[in-house]
């Protein structure tokens, strides 16, 4: 009985001596994270009031644009985005320290300014750079150092929307669409928690919305299923401007400066020709209006596309998680009623579908409708998100994501987004 023991007791030393070095990083990781991510957190909030006490404030956006590409330039860290953040789990490559104030203080101010751009994606970028340098700091193995970069996007993302569950599965999904790395659910899932009781301790309250959800019934499976498909088009439709807008202004202003005064301008204008600041900035409240209140105007999805679109491809910085959200809850409060479906209900179906539809991760998205709006609705949001996830095909919001197996078949494929 010996011979089984001794290797057992081994391997468990070995599984323990691992265990308790990730424990360690990711506390370090989470503790760091969750400090920057509610600092974040608050920067961008302040500015948002700010901006909405003082709607003249927009027209501070050429400034705050040429001083953001001044940023870029002056710490070379031009290019480098979520995309970046992706690639260095993939491959290993390094993330500049000096990203993480860059994108925190770009995303500041385009939030001053009025751009309508999010903040998670930028807490990747912040909690990504924070994870590869702390991995390398720490002396963490090659192949250990990216399980430090995705413990970091879990701490972040954590911290900005109080979701620790769905913050961890989102890092370890969205890399490679159809792989996760599970050696990454207890540093990650560490990480997210002690991240998420920073904020705690500075008062910050997780997202949460109030919907009630409606009861299962075949009919209202065959509606959500409609929803799904309506998400899953949408979702392509952004992804596809998004990234066809970044091709023509690169092609066609190749002076970031330039091209950013520019897209100040086109702002300022579709700004002035809507009426009101609707779709400047993340739209947290108009989210809360169509997911609470049933309330949404049947264009602001569009519009919200449109405005995402050029603050982004222009050269302002944010994320474009919050945008998908507000697209989706959107389009979802006014799809809703067609399909006779509760318009808040919907919405809340809306910000699911589309979110999974544009970053190809299901069980994410599914855990993250859970903590944002509660599990009643479990059935309905596994429906939208797991059809959305299919029929939105190869597009994503983020180019360097690698499409390991296919959607279609038990096939391996190993490919970038279309």
């Amino acid at each position: 009985m010996n011979e089984y023991v001794k290797p057992n007791l081994k391997t468990l030393g070995m599984f323990l001596k691992v265990f308790c070095k990730w424990i360690l990083v990711a506390l370090v990781v989470g503790l760091i994270g969750g400090l920057v991510g509610s600092a974040f957190h608050l920067s961008v909030e302040y500015v948002t009031n700010l901006r909405i006490s003082h709607p003249e404030l927009l027209l501070l956006m050429p400034v705050c644009g040429v001083i953001i590409v001044f940023l870029y330039k002056i710490t070379k860290t031009e290019g480098k985005g979520t995309n970046a953040i992706i690639s260095s789990v993939h491959f290993g490559k390094d993330v500049p320290i000096l990203l993480v104030p860059v994108i925190f203080i770009a995303t500041a101010l385009t939030h001053l300014c009025g751009g309508s751009a999010g903040r998670e994606g930028a807490a990747l970028q912040i909690g990504g750079g924070i994870g590869c340098n702390i991995g390398k700091v720490m002396k963490l193995k090659d192949k250990e150092e990216p399980i430090a970069v995705l413990c970091g996007m879990a701490a972040v993302f954590s911290a900005l929307f109080g979701t620790p569950v769905a913050a961890t599965v989102f890092a370890l999904e969205v890399c490679s669409v159809g792989l996760i790395h599970y050696s990454g659910l207890v540093p990650c899932s560490t990480a997210a928690f002690v991240a998420y009781g920073i904020t705690r301790l500075f008062g910050i309250a997780p997202t949460h919305f109030a919907v009630e959800a409606i009861s299962l019934s075949l009919t209202g499976v065959i509606k959500v299923i409609i929803l799904a498909f309506i998400c899953a088009m949408i979702s392509v439709l952004f992804c596809e401007l998004l990234h066809f807008s970044e091709r023509l202004t690169g092609k066609y202003f190749k002076n970031p400066y330039l091209r950013i005064l520019l897209g100040s301008v086109i702002l300022l204008i579709l700004t002035s020709l809507v009426g009101n600041m609707d779709y400047n900035g993340a739209g947290m409240g108009l989210i809360s209006a169509a997911v609470e209140q049933g309330q949404a105007r049947p264009e602001a999805f569009i519009m919200k596309i449109i405005f995402t679109a050029v603050t982004l491809s222009f050269g302002f910085k944010g994320g474009e998680v919050v945008p998908t959200l507000f697209i989706g809850a959107t389009l979802g409060c006014a799809a809703g009623p067609l399909l006779g479906l509760p318009a808040g209900f919907a919405a809340a179906l809306g910000m699911a579908g589309l979110f999974c539809g544009a970053v190809n991760c299901p069980l994410g998205s599914l855990v993250l409708s859970i903590e944002l709006f509660g599990a009643a609705g479990f059935p309905y949001f596994a429906i939208v998100c797991f059809i959305s996830y299919m029929l939105s095909g190869y597009s994503s919001l983020y180019k360097e994501q690698i499409i390991t197996y296919s959607k279609l078949r038990a096939e391996y494929i190993n490919i970038h987004p279309e």
